[in-house]
């Protein structure tokens, strides 16, 4: 399993926030929702994104953005126009004068806005509400705010999240769900393929002759008992040679690395309904419940059983620190 497909296990939409706004200037919206990771794109209309940290970056139609959360940022039609709504959690939408307007604006299907036929500006948005773990590796990684013009992209997409955003249909929820996951991933592999993006050093290792073989063995088999040696006999290397290489390319040696992608994996098994601690723990290397307990609290900062009720114990750290904004060439 290479990151790619770790982050498309990942970020899995299930009944994502999607709208569609419609505003005729002047028009700015303060977000505040603390969502983890949201995307917007313009189908009429230019906007600026500007997060709290990170430069401000024009938005054209067919350009899609990427914004990590849980800091605030603020969409508008120009940089300099005061906020007039702010968005909080739950989507809840108030005026800066403290006014609910979340219903008032309300234009129809997945629809808001002050005037859903001429509006000027139209931008689709999707927010997911709380990604799986396995693609927190690599949302770790993002710059605050990716953005990924229209000509670099694929098109298509974005027109068809508009065709379908507005339709109340059975099994819509779900198209809509796996149309954002789409696009998100498209932006993704754009921004992982250009060099000197950003992207994390241990997807840059993939293409290592050495580490690369070596990532994907940690990758498809996590429940198998590593250690370095028996790490570097099967990619045919030294043991001395591999953790050096290893350590260089990825930025941590290779059970470091594997112990962090074993705890992610069982955060994930975890919100399974139906797992028990030892069967995850089995699942992923570790030799039963205690075993995973220990390294889980440590790492995480609470229990597994913590963790299934709720508790997200600490942030996961990130291995490097991202660009604050990265705009894709145009």
């Amino acid at each position: 399993m290479d990151t790619l497909t770790g982050l498309l296990e990942g970020p899995k939409a299930r009944g994502a926030f999607l709208l569609k706004s419609v505003f005729n200037p002047p028009w700015s919206l303060r977000v505040e929702d603390r969502a983890p990771i949201s995307v917007v794109t313009m189908v009429r209309g230019d906007a600026w994104v500007l997060p709290d940290k990170g430069h401000p970056v024009q938005l054209r139609p067919g350009d899609v953005a990427v914004v990590r959360g849980p800091d605030a940022y603020t969409i508008s039609d120009r940089p300099e126009t005061d906020v007039q709504i702010v968005v909080g959690p739950e989507q809840r939408c108030n005026t800066t004068e403290g006014e609910d307007v979340t219903e008032t604006m309300a234009l129809g299907v997945r629809t808001w806005g002050d005037d859903s036929r001429a509006g000027a500006s139209v931008m689709l948005s999707g927010t997911y509400q709380a990604p799986s773990e396995i693609g927190r590796r690599l949302l770790a990684a993002l710059p605050v705010l990716l953005v990924r013009p229209a000509e670099a992209g694929d098109n298509p997409l974005v027109q068809i999240l508009a065709q379908e955003i507005s339709k109340d249909e059975i099994g819509q929820e779900l198209v809509l769900d796996r149309l954002l996951d789409l696009l998100l991933v498209s932006v993704l592999r754009t921004w992982l393929a250009v060099p000197e993006s950003g992207a994390p050093a241990w997807y840059r290792a993939q293409s290592d002759p050495v580490v690369g073989p070596a990532l994907r063995l940690l990758h498809e088999q996590p429940g198998k008992a590593w250690t370095v040696a028996t790490l570097a006999d099967t990619v045919g290397v030294s043991r001395a040679g591999l953790a050096r290489h290893f350590t260089t390319l990825v930025g941590e040696p290779p059970m470091a690395y594997l112990t962090g992608w074993r705890l992610t994996l069982a955060a994930d098994l975890l919100r399974e309904p139906d797992a028990t601690v030892a069967t995850v723990a089995r699942r992923v290397g570790y030799s039963g419940a205690f075993a995973l307990s220990a390294a889980f609290k440590r790492v995480r900062g609470v229990s597994p059983q913590e963790f299934r009720k709720g508790g997200q114990g600490e942030p996961l750290q990130r291995l490097s620190a991202p660009t604050q904004t990265v705009v894709l060439d145009r």
